[in-house]
């Protein structure tokens, strides 16, 4: 149901341009629907920042008829931010002291840029301890991605990532594991993900620590694992909340620093993402970028508009689906008692004996 543009962010007005729906704060009080409130924890530099807004604002706002999300983005003081980074989040985002009195009924975590091999030398690492502390103890879940599942991992159950020896990069099938568990509830039992990491949490990690792991792929790993009571924390590897052209974009930053002389190499193609025709103009366009740069001269213009229409979605679907089913048990725990911050009554064996399985 519908987001409520309870400030003037401007990521409402692009969702609702692109054909969600978005209700103003005005509009909103006079619905007879129960509110969800979501914190977004977003943690991406600045030139990815207000892309991350749009991806998993759409996500939520995709997900489910039965409430009114507003969704509560806030960061971190002790990431680095330029003029413009600053000036958006001074207008638009909330201090995790607002946040933290007011309370949530749940929580995204988006992924970081690092510069440390080793997560507790970021200077976001105290900071994020702090506020996945108090949620833990007070908001019903905390959905994690990416980096930050992996600095949970670390951080709360001592489960180090492991750098691979190529990086995790593309759509790649997975399958559900776990079928009987209400996050993935009428979803297709094959599906795809993107994937953009060199480093990985193994199954035998998230089993190590008590996880349970709902979706895995063969060749990426684990997708999507949950804590022992099967809501508190909800973990992802993958990227399942990408826009179409995100790995595509992601590509072009690459290619655009090798050309530069600040990566090494340059980069591969994403797996299962780029048709034949599209890689030969990738590798025609390379071959011109790094001609260009020889000479002095200014990079070409990337090939976007030959390209991206051939891109296809095979993801999103899937990732509407599975917020869908996290945004339900969400609202089927906390529309029980809104004074209980969580469930009582749950055996802790097993972590499926949520008490809101559907029908309940």
């Amino acid at each position: 149901m519908p987001l409520v543009a309870h400030n003037d962010l401007p990521t409402f007005e692009r969702l609702h341009q692109e054909g969600l729906t978005v209700l103003s704060a005005d509009r909103a009080v006079h619905q007879e629907i129960r509110e969800l409130h979501i914190g977004l924890l977003n943690m991406m530099p600045d030139a990815a920042l207000e892309a991350t807004e749009r991806q998993f604002f759409r996500l939520v706002g995709e997900s489910n008829p039965i409430a009114q999300f507003y969704v509560h983005p806030f960061t971190l003081d002790s990431l680095p931010r330029g003029v413009k980074g600053r000036a958006h989040i001074e207008r638009y985002y909330e201090p995790f002291e607002k946040i933290r009195a007011e309370g949530l009924d749940a929580l995204i975590i988006t992924g970081a840029n690092v510069t440390h091999p080793d997560l507790a030398q970021e200077p976001f690492w105290e900071p994020l301890i702090e506020v996945i502390d108090w949620a833990m103890e007070n908001v019903t879940s905390t959905l994690c991605s990416c980096l930050a599942t992996h600095a949970v991992m670390q951080f709360r159950y001592g489960q180090t990532r492991v750098k691979q020896p190529a990086k995790i990069w593309g759509v790649f099938p997975h399958r559900v594991v776990e079928k009987r568990h209400p996050l993935v509830g009428d979803v297709n039992t094959r599906f795809d993900v993107p994937h953009s990491r060199w480093n990985d949490i193994s199954r035998a990690q998230f089993e190590a620590a008590g996880l349970h792991v709902l979706v895995e792929s063969e060749t990426a790993g684990v997708h999507l694992a949950v804590s022992p009571d099967g809501l508190r924390a909800v973990f992802f590897q993958g990227h399942p909340e990408y826009d179409t052209i995100s790995l595509l974009k992601e590509y072009k930053r690459d290619l655009l620093l090798h050309a530069q002389g600040q990566l090494e190499a340059p980069p591969p193609f994403p797996a299962n993402y780029l048709k034949p025709r599209e890689q030969a103009i990738l590798q025609e366009y390379a071959a011109r970028l790094l001609a260009a740069v020889k000479r002095g001269e200014a990079a070409p213009e990337f090939p976007e508009r030959l390209i991206l229409p051939r891109l296809d979605n095979t993801w999103h679907d899937t990732a509407e689906a599975v917020v869908g089913n996290w945004m339900g048990c969400v609202y089927q725990v906390t529309h029980r008692d809104r004074r209980i911050p969580f469930m009582e009554g749950i055996d802790p064996d097993d972590p499926l004996e949520l008490g809101w399985r559907r029908g309940v």
